[in-house]
């Protein structure tokens, strides 16, 4: 935990998306959000590819059960020289969580799961320079009757701004937007 530089709470919204970041040198952990995040990007390298595929399997089964509101929660953590480049990893590895996405012909591109038989297991991504910690998160709310309210109240309010009470499929496409936009 104390080599993981930065952590966000990602909605692919911007209404009340920013935390006020913790003052230089103090102990407090604070996760982040979107609006927190401007002008950053993720550098996953080959790994880009499977990361977009995945977020696209995962948002379009949630989008399937009528879900959203949900997170991408990533951490970050900087390499150390001994960890950079392929089989320098520390970390035990686990089979590909889509099937296919990962070539032979690419052994740099690889992907692990932090407690694989748990649910809701975070990726564990070895980009160039950092380690990313990504996975989806907060995935009990139903767009039902309160939420299309909601959604209408946000539309009447902030008028021609992004909020996360909107469709499902809405929802998912959004988020998937942010993440290959903020990929490299």
């Amino acid at each position: 935990a104390s080599r993981v530089a930065e952590r966000y709470d990602i909605k692919g919204c911007e209404v009340s998306r920013w935390v006020e970041p913790a003052p230089e040198g103090s102990p407090l952990v604070l996760v982040l959000k979107d609006l927190n995040f401007q002008g950053k990007i993720i550098c996953l390298g080959p790994q880009r590819r499977w990361f977009l595929r995945q977020m696209e399997l995962d948002t379009t089964f949630l989008r399937d059960l009528n879900v959203l509101d949900y997170s991408l929660l990533m951490a970050f953590q900087h390499l150390h020289e001994d960890e950079k480049g392929p089989g320098s990893s520390l970390l035990f590895r686990v089979a590909r969580s889509v099937q296919g996405a990962q070539s032979p012909e690419e052994p740099e591109a690889q992907n692990r799961r932090l407690l694989p038989d748990t649910p809701n297991a975070l990726h564990i991504v070895d980009g160039p320079e950092q380690r990313y910690f990504v996975g989806l998160v907060d995935l009990a709310t139903v767009y039902g009757l309160r939420k299309r309210l909601e959604h209408l109240w946000k539309t009447l309010r902030y008028p021609g701004r992004t909020f996360s009470t909107v469709s499902p499929a809405h929802y998912a496409r959004r988020l998937c937007q942010w993440v290959e936009a903020h990929t490299e």
